[in-house]
């Protein structure tokens, strides 16, 4: 049985494990606004999940992680079909995400029936990567 739940302050460890990204201090935050949720396969936590407000009004999702073990299985799906009705339920009515293009992502929220709706090029800057391709979907 795949559960989504809010991420606690026990999952710190697991967390950090998969997310290189978060700082540290911002782990508590996510917690307290829960927005941050821990994605398990039964009892055992196989991913995680967060988002944060894009203009303090869009909610944006900024990370959706599953162990290579976890994909191929439909639980990413769920996961952000789960975190797009929560979005509908809270009032909003459109979500953003993004990803890099050299990442195959692109192909899964575009599925999802996310569109392409625009790009950030970090070259020359201290987060030089390839494109960022932001995504868009009205609920």
């Amino acid at each position: 049985m795949f559960v989504i739940r809010y991420a606690r302050e026990s999952d710190r460890s697991f967390w950090f494990a998969l997310d290189r990204h978060l700082p540290e201090s911002e782990f508590g935050a996510k917690v307290r606004d829960r927005r941050g949720y821990v994605l398990c396969d039964g009892d055992r936590p196989v991913g995680v999940m967060r988002y944060n407000l894009f203009w303090d009004s869009i909610p944006f999702l900024t990370l959706l992680y599953l162990q290579p073990s976890s994909r191929g299985k439909g639980l990413g799906r769920q996961a952000v079909l789960h975190w797009e009705a929560e979005m509908r339920t809270l009032g909003y009515t459109m979500v953003l995400t993004s990803t890099q293009v050299d990442e195959p992502a692109q192909h899964f929220y575009r599925k999802l029936g996310y569109r392409d709706r625009g790009a950030l090029f970090l070259d020359g800057t201290p987060f030089q990567q390839p494109q960022e391709l932001f995504l868009l979907k009205a609920l």
